[in-house]
């Protein structure tokens, strides 16, 4: 029996996919609040992730400019994933994701409304019609969305791709609020399911893998961090291994002590 220690083995065995591409890494990553795009590229490269989201109202789509976001980013190692994060209503995620594919990104996308400047909460009607127009224009849509088990269900049953439920606010940092609401989606939906902001440090990343999700995005707490480099690495550990401990299984919460040594044939 090969080892569960072996890199190699669990990549293979345990892989995330999402419309039909396999992926290593189930760490997504985001692009901005970075203080240079060096520091960007070395967090990315630290966190062990495939697929990094891009805001495509918020960046410079020449990827020609050196002082461009896309220079440092090689499409052929990372997957950009286009985000129509800052977008408030459906026609202008719709608008933007298109914008984004004739720039030549991928036909995937990160959908995102925004309902409530605040909060920065998701519009779910406005998700649901951008996801079910852009997926009848051949998109594979990944869906931002609240940690409402109907409105995921109606996501799905418009053809997304994934279905990405908050952990809590975006940029929060509180980690996941409502472990009960995230395991019930992923309970309940076919497609994969990935949580998507709120995800604060590495710990936060271990316990929403343990709900059995098939993966994480997280931006601001890898950017934000003191050392983002030694974050994005610890994220990776932790999503992995949150990933580890919920195939594996966790013992039964008791009440009472029990030894973990036998009672019997012990030494007199």
């Amino acid at each position: 029996m090969e080892s569960l220690s072996t890199p190699t083995a669990l990549a293979v065995d345990d892989r995330l996919v999402i419309a039909g591409r396999p992926l290593r890494s189930r760490l997504m990553v985001g692009t901005g609040k970075y203080r240079s795009n060096a520091e960007m590229v070395a967090a990315i490269e630290a966190s062990g992730a495939e697929v990094v989201t891009v805001a495509v109202r918020r960046v410079d789509l020449n990827r020609a400019d050196e002082e461009g976001m896309l220079f440092h980013l090689d499409p052929g190692r990372y997957l950009l994933l286009p985000n129509t994060a800052g977008c408030y209503t459906a026609a202008e995620a719709v608008r933007y994701a298109r914008l984004a594919r004739a720039a030549g990104f991928t036909d995937w996308v990160k959908l995102e409304v925004i309902g409530d400047a605040e909060t920065l909460l998701p519009d779910v009607a406005a998700t649901i019609e951008a996801a079910r127009e852009l997926i009848a224009d051949g998109f594979n849509v990944l869906a931002y969305t609240n940690d409402d088990l109907i409105t995921a269900l109606r996501l799905e049953d418009a053809g997304c791709a994934a279905v990405m439920p908050l952990a809590s606010p975006i940029g929060s940092g509180l980690g996941l609020v409502n472990p009960y609401n995230v395991r019930t989606i992923k309970a309940r939906l076919s497609v994969p399911v990935i949580v998507d902001a709120g995800v604060g440090t590495a710990s936060d990343a271990a316990v929403t893998m343990e709900q059995g999700v098939d993966g994480i995005l997280m931006n601001t707490a890898l950017a934000e961090a003191g050392d983002p480099v030694r974050m994005s690495r610890a994220m990776g550990l932790a999503t992995e291994a949150g990933r580890l401990a919920y195939l594996a299984g966790r013992m039964p919460r008791r009440e009472r002590a029990v030894p973990s040594s036998p009672l019997t044939g012990m030494l007199s």
